[in-house]
């Protein structure tokens, strides 16, 4: 008569399947926001926001400012934004939380700076003064475009990057994990016999003092060793 089988428990911190799917989700999910996220911002900055015309005393020249112009913050934002994207993965514990929390905040910071510039006509106004040469030269006929709202969207992946990074990156790998695991079973694997016991240390005092019991020669172990692996 067969025992039944018994259905062996799961480890106390083995995720369980759903939960792991969840995890490589929001890593990738979080990976595709963050650097779609930050290439949007980038590219809407680099666009034109505003035109205007400016009065002259020739008559009228239009003006226009791209996203640079009217505030560096989002595209400063961004780049790092882009930084703590990467930094996610190269630190962990505390140090993985605060970096999440600069990513959040880096995606907030280009929601609400390019929301406000907008509808900023600063920058054509300070163009329209040097073209003019007075000091507050009136811009007219000003119209905007949608980049600026391309931006805020672009600061809307890195927030949503920042988010999953705060609520999963626990559970995210290190770059340097694998390396060092490397390493650990590198170093485990030699330093124990075929047998699975730990190779004795001919330099320590104790392993001295024990040949010395056997009527052994310390000095001459390495050779012997040496003669007994050609052998």
């Amino acid at each position: 008569m067969t025992a039944a089988a018994v259905p062996q428990p799961r480890a106390e911190n083995e995720p369980s399947a759903p939960a792991a799917r969840g995890r490589r989700s929001s890593l990738a999910i979080a990976l595709l926001a963050g650097a779609l996220g930050a290439a949007l911002v980038l590219l809407a900055t680099s666009r034109k926001w505003a035109e205007g015309t400016a009065s002259v005393a020739q008559g009228s020249l239009p003006q226009s400012a791209n996203g640079d112009d009217i505030t560096g913050l989002p595209g400063a934002l961004a780049i790092v934004g882009l930084a703590a994207l990467v930094a996610v993965f190269a630190v962990r514990r505390l140090g993985r939380g605060a970096v999440s929390a600069l990513l959040a905040l880096s995606g907030a910071g280009i929601v609400v700076s390019s929301a406000l510039g907008a509808t900023d006509k600063a920058a054509l106004e300070e163009k329209a003064s040097k073209v003019s040469g007075l000091t507050h030269s009136p811009i007219h006929d000003v119209a905007y475009t949608p980049w600026p709202w391309v931006a805020a969207a672009g600061g809307v992946l890195l927030l949503l990057a920042g988010v999953l990074a705060l609520g999963y990156g626990r559970h995210w790998p290190a770059m340097s994990g694998r390396y060092e695991r490397a390493g650990t079973e590198g170093t485990a694997g030699r330093g124990r016999t075929r047998r699975g016991g730990p190779v004795p240390d001919p330099d320590r005092p104790e392993e001295l003092w024990k040949a010395l019991d056997r009527g052994e020669d310390p000095t001459q172990a390495p050779a012997r060793q040496e003669t007994e692996r050609g052998a």
